[in-house]
C-alpha cells in the first residue's frame, strides 16, 4: 500500500504540473473503486456521474494542494456531491430503513470488510442495498474508497463518532449475513492454505536449501 501511496502521489505532482501520463495513472488507479461508489450509493448514470466528477477534477487541479489521500478524499467529496446533484435532477430518492444504536467501532479492518472489498460490484450491491443509506455510504467510502475514517466524517459532513455508530452497524449487519459469512468463511480458509503453503516450503523453512542444492548440481 506504502508503495502504491508513493506512486500516486508522484502522479500527482506530474499532473498537477501539466503531465497527461501522471493524470492518467491517477484516473487509472482510482476510477474503479470511484464507479464502484457511485453504484453502490444507487447512482443511475455512474458512469456518467463519474466523467462529470473528473471533468471538474481536471478544471480544478491547478488550485488543488495535498497529498494522494487528499487527492483521494476530494475525488470522492466531488463524486458523491455530482451524484447528489444527478438525484435531484431525477428527483428520485430512494428511501432507506434508520436504525438505532450508539456503538463504538475500532478502526482496524474487519474481515467482512475484506471480503466487501473482494467481491464484484453485484455482490456489494447486494449487500449494502440491505443497509441504510448512512450505513451504505460509510462502508463503501471507507471500504472501497479506501479512505480513512476522519476523510469519511468530512465527505458525509458528520463526526468521526457518528461515522464510526454507521459503520459498525453496518459491518455488524454484514457480520451477521449468512452470505457474508461463507464468503468470510472461504477467505479465512484461502489465508490459512497460503500460510501453511509458506510453512511447509522448505525455502522458508530453511532458506539455506535452495542453495544447497544449488551447491550439489
Amino acid at each position: 500500500m506504502a508503495s502504491e501511496t508513493g506512486a500516486l502521489d508522484a502522479a500527482l505532482a506530474r499532473a498537477s504540473a501539466g503531465d497527461e501520463a501522471g493524470f492518467l495513472q491517477l484516473w487509472r488507479a482510482l476510477q474503479p473503486p470511484l464507479l464502484r461508489f457511485l453504484r453502490v450509493i444507487g447512482c443511475d448514470d455512474p458512469e456518467d456521474v463519474a466523467s462529470e466528477t473528473w471533468l471538474q477534477v481536471v478544471r480544478d487541479l491547478p488550485r488543488f494542494s495535498g497529498g494522494e489521500t487528499d487527492f483521494r478524499r476530494w475525488l470522492f467529496t466531488i463524486g458523491r456531491h455530482r451524484a447528489i446533484d444527478a438525484a435531484r435532477a431525477r428527483a428520485r430518492r430512494p428511501a432507506m430503513p434508520v436504525s438505532t444504536g450508539l456503538e463504538v467501532l475500532a478502526d482496524h479492518q474487519l474481515v467482512e470488510e475484506q471480503v466487501l472489498d473482494g467481491m464484484s460490484v453485484r455482490q456489494a450491491l447486494g449487500l449494502l442495498g440491505r443497509l441504510s443509506r448512512d450505513q451504505a455510504e460509510a462502508v463503501a467510502l471507507r471500504v472501497i474508497a479506501g479512505l480513512e475514517t476522519p476523510d469519511v466524517a468530512r465527505i458525509l459532513g458528520k463526526s468521526t463518532g457518528a461515522v464510526r455508530v454507521a459503520l459498525h452497524r453496518g459491518l455488524k449487519t454484514l457480520a451477521d449475513d449468512p452470505a457474508v459469512r461463507a464468503l468470510a468463511g472461504h477467505a479465512a480458509a484461502a489465508s490459512a492454505a497460503a500460510a501453511i503453503a509458506a510453512l511447509t516450503d522448505p525455502a522458508v523453512v530453511n532458506p539455506n536449501v535452495s542453495a544447497l542444492e544449488e551447491v550439489d548440481k
